[in-house]
């Protein structure tokens, strides 16, 4: 159980590329001044979710589901296998067929009539519980606004077509829970709790009156979940292993400055390598894994020294950066951004950070292809329910430098490979992001062949005829 507070706990970073914005702290500072009544309230409203069974629909869903005449895509090869059949038993996938075998006594049969049948896609960097949410409301709102804004944009993701997504930094731990226990609709997460930073990082978000720390006093916003602040390798530890005390599934912390972090500009480092090594081996003791958030060549190369398994971003990093990734199979978990439309930063330092990070995108992608970086997607929108809107627009962005066919096995086993690393801490022991036997029956049926035109999963509420999560059909419009 965590507290009500650290839903502002994603505040730590930005709109659109990881960004950060001190209105956190006076977020957090007039929670402070709320009623106890009213988070108490907002605790048992989460605490339910551990406890309630799964909702009607789910509980009446057929045993059986059968796909027949559907061109399937499993997201593992790049071609379109036709007249394929799909059967899907419980909350997963019990058998693809290509012989048109006669379906199984008691399925429900839904006929494709040819569309594409494809894995529902996994983004590898998202924020559940702020992604839609105006800064506006978040110094004015109560947190059962928050909760019910994050409920209606999870609600929202699945119908975009996600039903996994990797959770970069946000109180997601009872949110999660109100989804898998079907409280709420939303696609699965994959959390990792409180972004960790040094004094002066990237998060650290610290009220004038909280500097210098006081001992060991918490600042409001650690007290809420809105950051970690560790500046020894002890404490780095610990706030690393209070995550996945908590149930994180991986852990994220910053090696270098953020795009609209106005005290932590873009060429700073935070963590030493002997810190950032000894994060990495918390993280491996867990049987997990530790990202780490870095523009910077030097940034990156500390980590990759270190060795942190995963980078987040990447945007300005060289050629000399770029195969040392490559070399040392690093992953890299990155966003195409490709213009100032992917981010709420108009103006200011912010603004003028994040044109940097856009301007380094083709160059990133064109060492990404060149070296053979083992690499991820994920779309980072945040604080703005415009920018959420475009989670796929930030998929189909990819097309910019892939083929289409490889941009959707990017998007849906390779992003599920790299959810993998978290081995013990999967909190879904099942394959994802393909359409096999055992995987889970995380589907989507597509209206044209997004092989050919990928603009398609722009529309999902145009191309999406059925999306089912683990077995459920959560639209059915065919």
């Amino acid at each position: 159980m965590i507290r009500l507070g650290q839903t502002y706990q994603h505040l730590v970073h930005g709109s659109g590329c990881g960004c950060s914005s001190p209105a956190l702290s006076i977020a957090t500072a007039r929670l402070e001044r709320q009623s106890r009544r009213g988070f108490l309230a907002g605790l048992g409203a989460a605490a339910v979710a551990t406890t309630l069974p799964a909702p009607g629909f789910a509980q009446s869903q057929p045993p059986k589901i059968l796909f027949t005449n559907v061109r399937l895509f499993d997201g593992k090869t790049e071609n379109l296998t036709d007249g394929a059949s799909v059967l899907v038993e419980g909350d997963r996938i019990a058998a693809v067929d290509t012989s048109n075998n006669p379906p199984p006594e008691g399925a429900n049969v839904i006929d494709g009539g040819g569309r594409v049948l494809m894995p529902g896609l996994i983004d590898a960097h998202w924020h559940a519980i702020f992604a839609a949410l105006p800064l506006q409301v978040l110094l004015t709102a109560d947190p059962g606004i928050i909760f019910a804004a994050a409920t209606a944009e999870a609600n929202r993701t699945l119908l975009r077509g996600f039903t996994t997504v990797r959770d970069l930094g946000g109180p997601t731990f009872s949110f999660k829970q109100a989804i898998d226990g079907g409280l709420i609709p939303g696609p699965r997460i994959f959390p990792s709790g409180a972004m960790i930073t040094t004094s002066g990082g990237h998060g650290d978000l610290r009220l004038p009156t909280e500097i210098p720390r006081d001992g060991h006093r918490l600042s409001s916003g650690e007290l809420f979940g809105a950051g970690a602040i560790a500046d020894s390798v002890g404490d780095l530890k610990m706030r690393i292993r209070e995550q996945f005390l908590q149930g994180a599934s991986q852990v994220k912390i910053t090696a270098g400055g953020g795009v609209s972090s106005p005290r932590s500009p873009l060429d700073m480092l935070t963590y030493s390598e002997e810190e950032l090594r000894a994060a990495a081996e918390v993280a491996r003791d867990w049987n997990s894994y530790l990202t780490v958030h870095a523009y910077m060549p030097k940034t990156v190369q500390r980590a990759v020294a270190a060795g942190v398994p995963c980078v987040e971003h990447g945007h300005l990093i060289d050629e000399e950066t770029a195969r040392l990734l490559a070399e040392k199979e690093v992953w890299l978990s990155t966003q195409p951004f490709m213009g100032m439309e992917d981010s709420s930063a108009t103006e200011g330092v912010g603004a003028e950070r994040a044109q940097r990070v856009f301007d380094g995108t083709r160059r990133l992608y064109e060492w990404i292809a060149k070296c053979g970086i083992r690499t991820a997607w994920g779309s980072d929108m945040l604080f703005s329910a415009r920018l959420a809107e475009r989670q796929s627009q930030m998929l189909t962005h990819l097309g910019n430098f892939y083929s289409n066919a490889a941009a959707l096995k990017m998007a849906t086993s390779t992003n599920a490979e790299l959810l993998a690393l978290s081995n013990e801490r999967k909190p879904y022991p099942h394959k994802l992001g393909v359409i096999e036997p055992d995987a889970y029956a995380d589907l989507l049926l597509v209206d044209g062949n997004p092989l050919e035109d990928l603009h398609l999963l722009d529309r999902p509420a145009e191309t999406l005829t059925v999306i089912m999560k683990g077995g459920v059909a959560v639209k059915r419009e065919i």
